[in-house]
């Protein structure tokens, strides 16, 4: 039998090679200033079917660490990720670049029960971060009904733990664009406690009957613009909550889901606040509402300097809605209260289009009503098929202001005057925002 030697040089450089090798597979690549790390370095085997998130981790452990870099899931993979937290402090500039498919479990089963997430894709802070690419970002939550016998105990919608499929919390100058954002258990994509957020050319897209599924919803953040996106949803395509102010939006098309909403605010008695609200150039069809203030009774806080402008609306249920009597469980723990979240100054400029049950239903508290509200060149027509209940005259409660230009239906001008002579009597505000 003949025996294989090996000289010790021979053994070193075997080792050598062997070493470059494994370093490689994890070596980012780097070019114009910039420093990626594909996921796919990191053991990810982007199937669809093995679970991808410790890649991810390591990946982004590495590029936090590192000025302008980039952690990359590249095209032509798709990527399955369990709930995973990607965290901060980075160093700046760190971009998440998703030009594959990435996929949340389909279900809760995929966990312990203690594990069972409220959030999927959650970011914390972070200052300074980018999402983009060309992929698709999909919860994988379908209806009830698509559902087989065999596996509907473990669905998002049976077992009551429907996560937001991307959250960002605590996290300041965050970009979001060109992805798109599909089949949310809920909210699609959600900013809380964060400030200088810009969300551009972005889709977003679930069933008309998915529950609970905004598109992109905003609590206690500042500073948010947000444009040139199409938002399909069975909820509110933009929700503005408490805490927030300066939000722009622009060029959002939203079809279907419930419009452009600030609220519900003050629930359960609680302290809102929201300010300078601007949408402009809005587009929303076969909604349920158009532009939207919600509020509960009993709340405290205040509403103030909102415009709706170049909003055109089709088959849309009610395309402008104030709401001081908010209650979504059907009246059932919604007594009357007298306080109310007073709401000022909200402007509704050249708002066009067909309604199918009521133009404009401005329900205003008698305790705090509505002041300052502006309706200019506001015209709407019935749509060719209105809803089964017929359709509704406007109506303008305890509503306080001025409609000036082209208005029709003609009721729409039901505001009262708020002068010298006509002043709406308020409570005294004991609070401050």
């Amino acid at each position: 039998m003949r025996r294989r030697c090996f000289s010790p040089v021979g053994m070193l450089i075997a080792v050598a090679i062997l070493c470059l090798v494994a370093s490689t597979a994890a070596a980012p690549a780097r070019s114009a200033g910039t420093t990626t790390f594909s996921v796919s370095s990191f053991g990810a085997a982007g199937n669809g079917i093995a679970d991808d998130s410790e890649a991810l981790v390591k990946a982004w452990k590495f590029a936090c660490r590192i000025p302008r870099s980039t952690v990359l899931l590249p095209s032509g993979h798709r990527f399955l990720i369990s709930p995973v937290t990607l965290q901060g402090p980075c160093n700046t500039k760190l971009t998440l670049q998703i030009d594959g498919d990435v996929l949340a479990p389909p279900g809760m089963g995929y966990w312990p029960k203690a594990r069972r997430p409220l959030q999927w894709l959650n970011f914390k802070w972070l200052d300074g971060f980018t999402i983009q690419g060309t992929g698709t970002v999909d919860g994988q939550s379908t209806l009830l009904r698509s559902v087989s016998p065999a596996n509907v105990s473990q669905h998002w919608y049976v077992s009551g733990v429907k996560p937001t499929l991307i959250r960002f919390y605590s996290s300041f100058n965050v970009s979001v664009r060109n992805i798109r954002i599909t089949n949310s258990p809920q909210c699609h994509l959600k900013f809380d406690s964060s400030g200088g957020i810009k969300v551009k050319n972005i889709t977003i897209s679930s069933p008309g009957d998915s529950l609970n599924t905004d598109g992109i919803h905003l609590q206690n953040t500042r500073d948010v613009d947000i444009r040139s996106s199409s938002i399909g949803c069975g909820d509110d395509c933009i929700s503005i909550q408490t805490g927030c102010s300066n939000v722009h939006m622009k060029n959002i098309h939203c079809n279907p889901g419930h419009g452009i909403s600030l609220g519900g605010l003050g629930k359960d008695n609680s302290l809102a606040c929201v300010s300078d609200v601007f949408a402009e150039h809005i587009n929303v069809e076969n909604a349920l509402y158009g532009v939207r203030i919600k509020t509960w009774q009993g709340g405290k806080g205040t509403v103030r300097n909102v415009t709706f402008s170049n909003v055109r609306v089709a088959n849309v249920a009610t395309p402008i809605a104030i709401d001081q009597f908010y209650c979504d469980d059907g009246g059932a723990r919604c007594g009357n209260r007298s306080d109310a979240v007073g709401i000022t100054g909200v402007a509704y400029r050249r708002v066009v289009g067909t309604y199918t049950y009521q133009p404009v239903r401005l329900a205003c508290s008698d305790a705090r009503p509505c002041t300052g509200v502006s309706m200019v060149d506001v015209r709407l027509s019935p749509a060719s098929a209105a809803g089964a209940g017929g359709l509704r005259q406007p109506l303008c409660w305890k509503s306080y202001g001025e409609a000036v230009g082209m208005i029709e239906p003609t009721g729409i001008a039901c505001l009262q005057r708020s002068n010298g002579f006509v002043m709406p009597l308020t409570k005294p505000f004991n609070y401050t925002c």
